[in-house]
């Protein structure tokens, strides 16, 4: 009896903590949302929304499914619900989250599982949440057009659907109108890597409806995904259409597959193609709020994605917040659950329900420092931060030197390009000469280093042959533990127990298994890199042929980062040719040689510049994570 009462009495205090309906008709408190509807009686059901074009060629408009799963009261007591919205290739082909969720079905058709925990979650607490199929893909029609005018539509026109502009039916063909008199149209997109790419490009459209957006190791433009300031980097588009149409039967998409391998060009040229999927540009016509999260180790989707779409939506002046972790291509779910889900929480309630959550109190930046360790910062880049220009000083021993602040010194340097090699091989042993690399440090710091921003790399090179490409490594020598970026958790390791956020249902629990840090002890840590083919020195758009024994001047960018490289460690700068981790090699691997006057980084430094405080010796032989060749999105 005294368990029933407490019970009862627990209720009644929560309801009495609960406001009245807010302005957007969600019950909750004044600050959050509280979970006070039933999830196991949510409304579920498919509607399909007509794109208006016919990109498969079977001469009917694609219509792509969009999963819809709402509490049920809110329907019945007339109460409109605003939307979170994840649309994904990923819902049949390859799954979602760390424990690769797809979607689930009825013998009726009607979805059951919805992967992830966003609608255990939110739907309980006044949200809807609706998976979308891109086209091309699951129950969609279509074909995928790897981030054009398919993809984004998919997801635009759904948005438009929710606000009144577009069209909704009953079925896939045929079927009645339906309509979503059920929103209040406000809608929040969320998403991992080529889900948060969707949402950049949707954002970049300006669509009235999309209120913000979650990009979690997004891409912001296709050719930073594929290509490098010339250089061709592993997987093409083609392939990434074949593999997240391949168990959407029933269509031919072959001749939309043949379309991207020829719109796209073989080398590094910046075509039309890659013009059209490059949300950066589109960056100005951004209306929605953005919070997103990348690794800044990222070797899939790398952090150069992120630092570009940051810095361009700056002059749009929406609000932003941004999450830097030490991992790879992990969603912050499995990396920083609890601060994650409320950040989350906090977030759309005051996007999505116009709740006064607590946003603008919270930090704009946060960077894990060390495995679970974080800092807050009032901007990326770091407050203060300018650019830094090192350039590289020929020591005695040919190839290895140092990095120094001063005015540019004559000198040259000389390497073979061997497409062997990756940037592991050539950081391994810095003391030791190597014909396929050179390298320079700052000596030992005096004081803590602080880089913060997107650097980049100039170099005056003459090459052997008539093609070559050069990579650039930053490159921080000293003791440290990180996560293990590039092991199979790609920082984080899966447990067998498991936690539970939000309600379940029969078929869609809200319980997954717990992580942890993955850690690795090592002497040195690849802080940034970056890839260029210098037969685009004058020009990312058209490729020249070189001419041997003829030097060429070319800058490239490095990948946007924010570390300390502690006080004792030392920095170093590597120069090198093919990194086969990451680019192809050159039909005819030249021999190098650089003018080291006109070669130098310009690197962005937030606080007092590089100072080296002795000529202390690099460690010998120090232990280090090594990256493997990364496939293509299908990683997820």
């Amino acid at each position: 009896m005294r368990s029933w009462v407490a019970t009862v009495i627990a209720a009644v205090v929560a309801l009495a903590g609960a406001a009245t309906p807010t302005a957007a008709g969600a019950v909750g408190r004044a600050d959050r949302s509280e979970p006070v509807y039933d999830f196991a009686s949510a409304i579920r059901e498919t509607v399909w929304v007509d794109l208006g074009r016919d990109g498969d060629g079977d001469g009917r408009p694609d219509r792509v499914a969009a999963d819809v799963v709402r509490p049920a009261e809110a329907a019945a007591r007339g109460v409109r619900v605003p939307v979170i919205m994840n649309a994904s290739p990923y819902f049949s082909c390859c799954g979602r989250g760390n424990e690769k969720e797809l979607k689930t079905y009825d013998a009726a058709g009607r979805p059951v599982l919805f992967p992830q925990f966003y609608d255990n979650f939110f739907v309980p607490r006044g949200y809807a949440v609706v998976l979308v199929d891109v086209a091309g893909t699951n129950r969609s029609r279509g074909c995928v057009d790897i981030g054009g005018p398919s993809d984004i539509g998919s997801a635009k026109t759904v948005v438009d659907w929710l606000n009144g502009r577009a069209t909704g039916y009953s079925a896939a063909t045929g079927g009645a109108p339906v309509t979503a008199g059920w929103t209040t149209g406000a809608v929040g997109m969320i998403g991992k890597s080529y889900d948060g790419t969707i949402a950049n490009g949707v954002a970049a459209t300006g669509v009235e409806g999309l209120r913000t957006i979650v990009p979690i190791a997004a891409i912001s433009s296709w050719y930073d995904y594929y290509r490098s300031d010339g250089a061709v980097g592993n997987g093409s588009p083609a392939g990434l259409a074949r593999t997240v149409s391949a168990r959407n039967r029933g269509q031919d998409c072959s001749a939309a597959q043949r379309r991207l391998s020829q719109v796209f060009p073989a080398n590094g040229d910046h075509a039309p193609a890659w013009a059209e999927r490059d949300y950066v540009a589109g960056a100005r016509n951004v209306k929605a709020s953005v919070f997103a999260v990348h690794g800044l180790n990222d070797l899939n989707v790398k952090p150069v994605n992120f630092g570009q779409w940051w810095s361009a939506l700056s002059p749009t002046g929406v609000d932003r917040r941004l999450w830097l972790s030490q991992t790879g291509h992990v969603d912050p779910f499995d990396f920083r659950r609890a601060e994650w889900v409320d950040a989350l929480h906090q977030w759309f309630d005051h996007y999505l329900l116009g709740l006064d959550s607590g946003v603008g109190r919270a930090p704009r930046v946060s960077v894990e420092r060390q495995p679970d360790v974080w800092v807050d910062q009032t901007a990326w880049p770091a407050a203060g931060s300018r650019d830094v220009v090192l350039r590289p000083v020929t020591g005695p021993t040919a190839g290895l030197g140092t990095l120094s602040q001063g005015p540019a010194v004559a000198g040259s340097a000389v390497f073979t390009d061997d497409p062997r090699q990756d940037e592991s091989d050539w950081a391994a042993q810095p003391t030791r000469p190597s014909s396929a690399r050179v390298l320079y440090t700052t000596g030992a710091l005096a004081q803590d280093l602080h880089l913060s921003g997107t650097g980049s790399v100039t170099v005056t090179a003459t090459p052997s042959t008539a093609t070559a490409r050069v990579s650039a490594v930053l490159v921080d020598y000293g003791p440290a533990t990180i996560r293990d970026y590039a092991g199979p958790g790609e920082g984080i390791t899966t447990g067998t127990a498991q936690d539970c956020w939000g309600a379940s249902a029969a078929g869609d629990d809200a319980c997954y298994r717990t992580t942890s840090a993955d850690t690795a002890a090592v002497g040195l840590h690849v802080l940034s890199r970056g890839w260029a083919d210098l037969a685009n020195h004058a020009s990312l758009s058209r490729e020249d042929r070189l001419v041997p024994g003829r030097p060429y001047t070319m800058t490239f960018r490095l990948a946007s980062t924010d570390a300390i490289v502690p006080r004792g460690h030392q920095l170093a700068l590597i120069i090198g040719g093919t990194d086969s981790a990451f680019i192809a090699a050159p039909a005819q691997p030249p021999r190098i040689a650089l003018d080291l006057a006109r070669t130098f980084a310009t690197l962005p430094v937030a606080g007092p510049g590089p100072v080296s405080s002795s000529a202390e010796p690099l460690p010998a032989d120090p232990a280090l994570v090594r990256p493997r060749a990364v496939a293509g999105l299908e990683r997820g």
